[in-house]
């Protein structure tokens, strides 16, 4: 059983990647309320109306939190002139982004000050991804304030959680023309960089991949422990990196 959900920790790992021929969106599914209280929700939830829109969305923060926010986006929230509106209504990538945005405030709005006063603080990120019929694939990154910013061309990538320990990888390797194959390799690599370095985060893992104008996913995946792709990516990565740093000359500075 969970402690006290407003005692539970930020503490995640998503990266999405938004490049020429598609989406890539991973994220773990570890919570933890204390070293003694570790549990598994699942972070990186897939939408698809085939032919139609293919919707993924991540999370990160309170858990409390996200998942409200997550409730309001799949459940509808009704808007001021009446309307009810669901993340099937919105008929474009932007203005869903708006919408969860929206759904962030109102969720703030109303459970901020009980947050502050019962001691925790209202805390949440998302990564929305995906493509609807019509417009282009897009990958934006929610604030906790509702505001959002976009990747790019120019930067490809968005992180929520813990992501500086993944971050290294996919400033040097991905680019805005990366194969899908490539860069899911690549954000599994970001997310096994995470997991050594962080007790926060951890398996299992949910991927994604969503090839551009297919209105669909062709790869929705839970990568668990005994995953064999996932080990060999692991042990293949760290002895690229020690062979990697061997071949690089000592310092010429004396020891």
């Amino acid at each position: 059983m969970l402690a006290h959900p407003n005692a539970v920790l930020p503490m995640t790992y998503c990266v999405g990647l938004m490049l020429e021929s598609g989406l890539v969106m991973v994220g773990d599914t570890r919570t933890n309320a204390g070293v003694d209280n570790i549990a598994t929700f699942r972070k990186l939830q897939i939408t698809e109306v085939p032919g139609e829109r293919v919707i993924a969305i991540a999370t990160a923060g309170n858990l409390a939190v996200t998942q409200s926010v997550v409730s309001h986006i799949t459940e509808g929230m009704t808007m001021a002139d009446g309307t009810r509106h669901t993340l099937h209504t919105a008929p474009s990538m932007f203005e869903l982004a708006q919408f969860v945005g929206r759904a962030v405030r109102h969720v703030a709005d109303r459970d901020s000050e009980a947050l502050h006063q019962d001691g925790g603080r209202f805390d949440c990120s998302l990564l929305v991804g995906g493509q609807i019929a019509g417009g282009p694939p897009r990958l934006f990154m929610i604030y906790r304030a509702g505001n959002f910013v976009e990747a790019t061309q120019d930067t490809p990538y968005l992180q929520i959680g813990e992501h500086k320990y993944g971050k290294p990888i996919l400033d040097r390797a991905v680019t805005y023309d990366t194969p899908l194959n490539e860069a899911l390799k690549l954000a599994l690599i970001s997310m096994d960089s995470t997991i050594r370095s962080n007790l926060a985060v951890g398996l299992p893992v949910d991927a994604v991949v969503v090839p551009r104008d297919a209105l669909a996913a062709s790869v929705n995946v839970r990568i668990g422990q005994d995953d064999a792709y996932f080990e060999s990516v692991r042990h293949a990565w760290s002895d690229a990196l020690r062979e990697a740093h061997q071949h690089i000359p000592n310092p010429p500075y004396g020891a």
